[in-house]
């Protein structure tokens, strides 16, 4: 409730500035038509001035807190009257939240068809204490991580709205309103004015229906898909869909990423064939560096001549990377924004995909009785993921750098440990991609005559050897 710490509250009205004439304030007793608003009883409420003007108000809310408030006046005084309808939302202090860059809390709206946000701090570091908005159509509020409350004025009207921050009463408030434009009520004339507010979670389908059924001006802008919006939505509609179909998200993810695999598979296929290819030519490879070891412009050159003779592009072994990207980071943001997926479990341990997998290896996956520090929480998804990109690794032509070899081996254990704290899901999809790709470098091997010697590539480096305190055998001088 208003007045106590952490307070979200909504607040609707008249104002009359510069006028006697008494108007409703939020500590105004109303007189109730029922005591229980339910989305089959919606309550009206009275209020009489005692002056003449008699303002009743019909709130109604559907099963998803969607608030309709509908003000009335009627004018009994003997003389026009000028009022001015408005609405706010307020939150007193700065909730406990993640403040993480990928994903906005704070005042939000569309306003003038523009997508305007400011987060806690932006308010809070502002020289002028307030922003001031123009508009016809569009909405305003507070949003957080999964809910938001917002204010929807009439959307064929013009109004000025406002996000502001300040101390009235020592408290900071952080507030989003709006005021619409004057209603003159002529003597024995009413005149109303409905308000839509809601305050609840932010459901996509929901949403959408929301601007679809109430005309709300680009109202799906509430969920923050980021800057891949294009990407990132389509990509929750391709898990909502495959979610319905087989009933488990985490499946949905593994269905969504063999079809993503199918749509990148031409690229991925020229970057696969161009890594074999330098695969093929590596003896070719080394005997350059051998000849020309202290001469490394003409060994850059020759190089570059023996991959234009076998027409193969060295940044192509980039392609599936760069490819993954913006998927990547656009799952991501599906799993973190979207409360869908907040508590989806997939099988076995993995009982929410939007978090972390909760086993490690450092109590042998709950085997040893004691709880591990979340630094150290490295969980069985996670190891399969750094595994199959350690055998991918394996599968590509090594560097011919020696320290590019060094942290070509190092990426997967780092990676693993890295990707141990991120969302569960992304860690599957990850791990499926790995799978799914390996197989496709493994068929194009195959087909060009390629060795697949990967237990010939599981040497261990001599780097790691000195550092587990083994030296490497060399092989014996001929007659030794």
């Amino acid at each position: 409730p208003q007045g106590t710490a952490g307070a979200t509250f909504a607040q609707v009205g008249w104002t009359n500035p510069g006028s006697a004439m008494p108007v409703p304030v939020e500590r105004t007793v109303w007189r109730a038509s029922g005591s229980v608003l339910t989305p089959a009883s919606p309550v009206t409420l009275t209020w009489d001035n005692g002056q003449g003007l008699i303002f009743k108000r019909r709130v109604s809310l559907d099963a998803n807190y969607m608030f309709t408030i509908k003000d009335t006046v009627d004018n009994k005084t003997g003389a026009a009257v000028t009022l001015y309808p408005y609405a706010l939302i307020a939150r007193e202090g700065e909730p406990k939240h993640e403040a993480n860059w990928i994903l906005h809390e704070g005042l939000i709206g569309v306003l003038g068809d523009i997508l305007q946000d400011e987060t806690y701090s932006d308010m809070r570091d502002r020289e002028e204490k307030e922003l001031k908005f123009e508009s016809t159509g569009g909405w305003l509020g507070i949003t957080d991580k999964y809910w938001m409350a917002t204010i929807v004025p009439p959307q064929k009207e013009q109004f000025s709205a406002r996000f502001s921050i300040g101390k009235p009463h020592g408290t900071e408030i952080f507030r989003a309103d709006y005021l619409m434009g004057a209603r003159t009520i002529q003597a024995g004339a009413s005149a109303s004015v409905t308000h839509n507010l809601y305050a609840g979670a932010k459901v996509v389908s929901l949403i959408e229906s929301y601007q679809e059924q109430l005309g709300i001006v680009r109202f799906d802008m509430t969920i923050d898909w980021g800057w891949f919006s294009f990407l990132t939505y389509w990509m929750f509609v391709g898990l909502d869909w495959f979610n319905k179909l087989v009933g488990n998200f985490g499946v949905a993810i593994i269905l969504l990423t063999i079809v993503i695999k199918i749509l990148f598979f031409p690229l991925a296929n020229r970057s696969y064939e161009s890594m074999t290819k330098m695969k093929k030519v590596q003896p070719q490879m080394k005997e350059i560096q051998e000849r020309f070891k202290e001469d490394r412009m003409k060994q850059q050159q020759e190089l570059m001549a023996l991959y234009k003779r076998e027409h193969i592009n060295p940044m192509m072994g980039c392609l599936p990377i760069l490819i993954q990207i913006p998927v990547f980071f656009s799952l991501y943001k599906v799993l973190f924004v979207t409360i869908e997926m907040r508590h989806a479990p997939f099988f076995g341990w993995i009982q929410d995909l939007a978090a972390a997998d909760p086993t490690s290896l450092f109590n042998l996956f709950g085997l040893l009785p004691y709880t591990v520090p979340s630094f150290l929480l490295v969980g069985v998804w996670p190891l399969l993921m750094g595994i199959t990109m350690w055998i991918q690794t394996k599968m590509n032509p090594p560097a011919t750098d020696p320290v590019q070899q060094q942290m070509m081996t190092l990426m997967p254990p780092v990676f693993t440990y890295l990707m141990a704290s991120f969302p569960a899901g992304l860690v599957i999809y990850w791990t499926v991609n790995n799978v799914l790709s390996m197989a496709q470098q493994y068929l194009i091997m195959r087909r060009m005559n390629v060795p697949i010697d990967i237990g010939q590539n599981f040497k261990m480096p001599a780097w790691a050897s000195k550092l587990l305190g083994r030296q490497s055998q060399k092989p014996p001088a001929p007659g030794e």
